[in-house]
């Protein structure tokens, strides 16, 4: 690997990062074994379930994801019947989506999942925390190259994309 990482800060960073991952990866396969949904799938229910008629928009925000990754999870689970869009009763032009009677009997059955966790952790930080986590990622990413595109939600992958056509619930 070429690296002189000898540090125990540097070890600890990366533990961290690999216990992060982990539990990301092992949450979205308890979410798939259980109710057949990807962990993101699950995470979006679960702020429709708190904030019951959100746009699309405020759904990414409760998310903290961009519009088009909320986009792709919200209609696969419109596929499964999961969720049901409509209009605001006070606003014909705004848009609303909410859990359907199938989507909240899938969450009665459905894990937490270690994205909620996480995002609850954030968001419990200081701010200055926050930014100063915030910056050393950028750092982090920016060192590793990483491709400047936005991100899709935590494992919302082809696989998931191919098993939402599975029935559910």
């Amino acid at each position: 690997m070429g690296s002189n990482i000898s540090s125990a800060d540097a070890r600890e960073v990366l533990d961290a990062i690999r216990r992060i991952v982990q539990a990301l990866r092992e949450s979205s396969r308890a979410a798939e074994q259980g109710v057949g949904l990807s962990s993101a799938q699950l995470f979006v229910l679960h702020a429709l379930e708190e904030s019951p008629g959100l746009s699309l928009n405020e759904l990414a925000d409760r998310t903290h994801t961009h519009q088009s990754s909320v986009s792709a999870v919200v209609a696969r689970l419109a596929r499964a019947r999961l969720i049901e869009r409509g209009t605001a009763s006070g606003d014909a032009r705004r848009a609303e989506i909410r859990l359907s009677p199938r989507g909240r009997a899938t969450l009665r059955r459905a894990p937490r999942t270690a994205q909620e966790r996480l995002v609850a952790t954030v968001g419990a930080m200081p701010p200055a925390d926050r930014a100063r986590l915030s910056r050393m990622l950028r750092v982090v990413v920016h060192g590793m190259a990483l491709p400047k595109r936005r991100p899709g939600m935590f494992f919302e992958d082809a696989t998931s994309r191919k098993k939402d056509r599975r029935p559910h619930a």
